[in-house]
């Protein structure tokens, strides 16, 4: 019998981490990041596809230029469902081939679990969550983007305060030990 486990949590609330110590425990993890990113390398469709719908999305080495792409969403907010049609079917794709393909306890790691209400086809669902003074610590500290980018996603992301209240379990990440037993008590629940 297959339980499908939901794990989420905004950006910044160690989520990659958590996600990493059901690994660590043999469970297998689906991650949707790492999907896309698949997606988006040279060897992956969506280059071609993006390219296609936005001219000069591409760069000459055959990586999607994500700096262009954030350019057109921030002129057009109709850009990014655009590319959502394009990249959410192969997701979904990779998804269904990685639940045909798995037996017992598994991880669904997506960043925008109720958002894109795949919440509604898990058995459980794992919030991953730490104070909002510790997530924009760790977002900023990371050098990849602004206060503004951060505020934009946070904006497109439903509140932390409304995960947890969806979830079946919290994940507290402020200290790994913690967050390390709350996953073990989660597999102990759900095998």
């Amino acid at each position: 019998m297959k339980t499908i486990l939901g794990l989420t949590g905004s950006i910044g609330m160690g989520k990659s981490t958590t996600a990493e110590m059901f690994r660590d425990r043999g469970i297998p993890v689906w991650d949707a990041d790492a999907t896309v990113h698949a997606l988006y390398s040279p060897d992956g469709p969506a280059p071609a596809l993006l390219e296609a719908e936005f001219p000069g999305s591409t760069l000459p080495d055959g990586h999607v230029d994500r700096a262009h792409l954030r350019k057109l969403i921030a002129e057009d907010a109709t850009v990014l469902d655009r590319i959502n049609a394009i990249i959410h079917p192969l997701v979904a794709e990779s998804r269904a081939a990685f639940l045909e393909n798995a037996d017992g306890l598994v991880v669904l790691d997506v960043p925008l679990l109720f958002e894109t209400g795949l919440d509604q086809h898990c058995d459980k669902i794992a919030v991953v969550s730490v104070d909002a003074e510790t997530q924009r610590e760790r977002v900023l500290s990371r050098g990849t983007m602004t206060e503004a980018d951060f505020e934009a996603i946070l904006s497109r992301q439903t509140p932390d305060a409304e995960k947890r209240k969806r979830a079946d379990y919290i994940i507290d990440t402020s200290a790994m030990d913690v967050a390390q037993d709350a996953v073990d008590h989660i597999i102990a629940e759900l095998t």
